[in-house]
């Protein structure tokens, strides 16, 4: 048996700590409708931080992973420390009952639709809270964003390392409702 398959047998006999949660997404549907008019988002707190729209193709991405959308950020929730040259903050919320992060899709008539939610967690925040836990919901591990000064697109959308999760609420995704991206999504509406 050769060092490597010996590794992975014995890595594969333990555990992995997370900090797993299932989450109805019915209810969270339901708890998030009230942002649908984001002018309620708006006096709960949530900013745009930047007018920039997520999508695949602006981020150096194949273009048919679609978009993301225009992301509102609540920064209490977010316990936002800095906004330049990146985005950071001392988060470790991770409470599906009101997202962190709002997403909108901009619309032909100028007006913003809700279509998903997202929570997001600082990485340097996470790590000094000694949380050493992989942060899972309803069994898909939160994505790791940091970016690569090598390529031409930002990994990191403008903020800090950090983990985050989306939940496609209102518009579906064929590639799964907590993936990132969604193919049915687009930024071609969008004013800078």
């Amino acid at each position: 048996m050769n060092g490597y398959v010996s590794l992975t047998l014995i890595a594969s006999t333990f555990a992995t700590s997370a900090f797993a949660v299932d989450v109805d997404l019915d209810q969270l549907r339901s708890d998030v409708a009230k942002y649908k008019d984001v002018t309620v988002a708006l006096a709960d707190g949530y900013i745009l931080p930047e007018n920039h729209c997520v999508s695949a193709k602006g981020e150096g991405l194949p273009p048919e992973l679609g978009a993301m959308g225009l992301h509102y950020i609540n920064p209490m929730l977010l316990e936002i420390t800095a906004t330049a040259p990146r985005v950071d903050g001392k988060s470790t919320y991770t409470d599906w009952k009101q997202p962190s992060v709002l997403i909108y899709e901009p619309q032909e008539d100028g007006s913003l639709e809700l279509v998903a939610v997202e929570n997001l967690v600082f990485e340097a925040a996470w790590n000094g809270a000694a949380k050493s836990e992989e942060l899972v919901l309803n069994g898909r591990k939160w994505d790791h964003m940091a970016d690569d000064a090598s390529t031409p697109g930002d990994e990191a959308h403008g903020f800090m390392p950090h983990y985050d999760q989306h939940v496609w609420l209102f518009r579906e995704n064929p590639m799964g409702e907590l993936m990132p991206f969604n193919p049915n999504a687009t930024c071609d509406h969008h004013k800078p």
